[in-house]
């Protein structure tokens, strides 16, 4: 039986745990004790770790055949690039903002396979483009529209954090990248709003958030890309006033002599009021749109998923649909179903025939179903 050990004992880590135990041996290292209680009560074994440091990653990992990387995406980079100096294979979900492919040689050096971004979008999203793109003569158009949100609404936010709250504020706050006429065009966060309608959802407002991420490296060809961030109408203006009046910024200030960082005070005040309660419910949708020429004949695909949080298991519906993708392809690597050596964004796996049919059956197992026309 092959050991897995998942850095990060968080609400997504330990769904992945928690879903890899019948199979694997399954261990979760974490510097809190809280939260390695709540995984030993799964009957998961523990290590405590700092994750912070490259020499507590490396002792959590010693004894590895496959690591998870679910740590905070502050952290994704040092650590992933500690498993690698450690000679083991990664499937990570961290969406860290540094440039993957800078950890490529090292890999590679190492041959090693290491798959990054394993979420449901970047993840699913990008298994679905490699998929499409396999099957086509050329890709023109790809759009991923995605969000995870709670079931009932509750003013002044309309939203709740179903991941790291520290990384949904750097999606408000980091420049968007997407590709428009064959130029990469890059706009502030939040920008750019559509209203939308979804079927079992009804209408919600899009917002350039910077997403694309390795896509635009591996399918710098495409001449239309772009990723865009779901909410509630009026989350998006709400934000952005947060944004502009400066409670987002990182940069010192000066209150009463002492100094402050104002994303500290607002991360202070805004995390308790964007964490779910017990049993509270969410929901995550995704819309992937892929459009190009087959035999000469336009050809459009779209794929959408909409998912609950549920109450029977109380993982939550971001959790289910980010950890689940991730601990299929941890079991698609451990079947040596996909064996490419050095970084490998989650579009290269859908480029290899039969991995996404693969992943798509072992989600639609745990009831998380993804649907095309």
């Amino acid at each position: 039986m092959k050991h897995v050990v998942v850095l990060g004992a968080g609400r997504v880590g330990g769904a992945i745990a928690r879903d890899l135990a019948p199979d694997f041996k399954v261990t979760v290292a974490d510097k809190y004790a809280d939260a390695l209680g709540r995984m030993r009560a799964f009957g998961l074994g523990t290590r405590e770790a700092d994750l912070a440091t490259a020499a507590g990653v490396q002792t959590a990992v010693a004894d590895a055949d496959i690591v998870v990387g679910a740590v905070p995406g502050f952290m994704g980079f040092a650590t992933a690039r500690a498993v690698l100096e450690a000679g083991k294979t990664l499937v990570d979900i961290s969406f860290f903002d540094e440039d993957c492919f800078r950890l490529d040689e090292l890999a590679k050096a190492q041959n090693l396979t290491a798959i990054v971004d394993c979420g449901v979008a970047p993840g699913c999203g990008n298994i679905i483009l490699g998929d499409t793109a396999r099957q086509l003569d050329a890709v023109m158009r790809f759009e991923c529209l995605v969000g995870g949100l709670p079931v009932v609404r509750h003013w002044p936010f309309e939203y709740k954090a179903g991941f790291s709250p520290i990384d949904v504020i750097e999606e408000y706050t980091r420049p968007a990248r997407y590709v428009q006429d064959g130029k990469m065009v890059t706009m502030p966060a939040l920008s750019e709003p559509e209203i939308l309608e979804f079927e079992g959802v009804g209408t919600l407002e899009s917002f350039n958030t910077d997403g694309l991420r390795s896509v635009l490296h591996t399918f710098s060809g495409v001449p239309e890309m772009k990723e865009k961030t779901l909410r509630y109408p009026g989350h998006i203006e709400l934000m952005r006033v947060f944004r502009e009046t400066g409670l987002f910024s990182k940069q010192p200030i000066s209150v009463n002599g002492q100094s402050v960082i104002p994303l500290d005070v607002t991360s202070a005040l805004l995390f308790p009021q964007w964490s779910y309660q017990k049993d509270e419910a969410d929901l995550t949708i995704l819309r992937i749109t892929v459009e190009g020429r087959r035999n000469g004949q336009p050809v459009k695909r779209v794929v959408e998923m909409l998912d609950y949080y549920d109450p029977a298991t109380k993982i939550t519906s971001m959790a289910r649909t980010t950890g689940y993708t991730c601990s299929a392809v941890v079991r698609l690597v451990a079947a040596g179903g996909f064996t490419r050596k050095g970084i490998c964004p989650p579009e290269y796996i859908g480029q290899q025939e039969g991995a996404w049919d693969f992943v798509r059956s072992q989600l639609a197992a745990r009831n998380v179903i993804y649907r095309e026309r």
